[in-house]
């Protein structure tokens, strides 16, 4: 989770929502990345589904079974949905969402059997580490 906000905290540098998420297999960080929809004007630019289509890239292979994503926010549906279609096995996440979040809050998509896969999660690693973060960021922008 410690990488995953090191990348958060680069997406604050670019003025992003600071989200990072970073994908692990066999121990071994696979991807990473944080929000860069400002950047790329790309409405999906979202940190999981960048390290998403980056661990594709890298391993050849749209599943990416057994491997853990960690993500200092917890996913939106649409991230949610491609965490689930990618088959990963785990999602770590920091700071829940309320309002959108689909790992349990006000969706449970990644647990959704209907998707085919199920996906475990765990909620609330360095939540307040990674809360302060996003909050520091709305707050400047009122």
């Amino acid at each position: 989770m410690e990488v995953a906000l090191a990348e958060a905290e680069l997406a604050l540098e670019a003025g992003e929502i600071p989200v990072g998420a970073v994908l692990v297999k066999d121990g071994e960080i696979i991807a990473r990345g944080h929000n860069r929809r400002l950047e790329t004007g790309d409405p999906t630019a979202h940190a999981e589904v960048l390290v998403l289509r980056d661990a594709g890239r890298r391993t050849g292979d749209w599943r990416l079974e057994e491997a853990t994503l960690y993500v200092t926010l917890e996913p939106c549906p649409m991230c949610a949905g491609a965490i689930a279609l990618a088959r990963i096995e785990r999602v770590v996440f920091g700071a829940s969402e309320p309002r959108a979040g689909a790992g349990g809050s006000a969706y449970n998509i990644l647990e959704d059997a209907r998707l085919g896969h199920r996906v475990q999660v765990i909620a609330g690693v360095m939540e307040e580490e990674c809360g302060r973060l996003l909050q520091g960021f709305f707050d400047d922008l009122r």
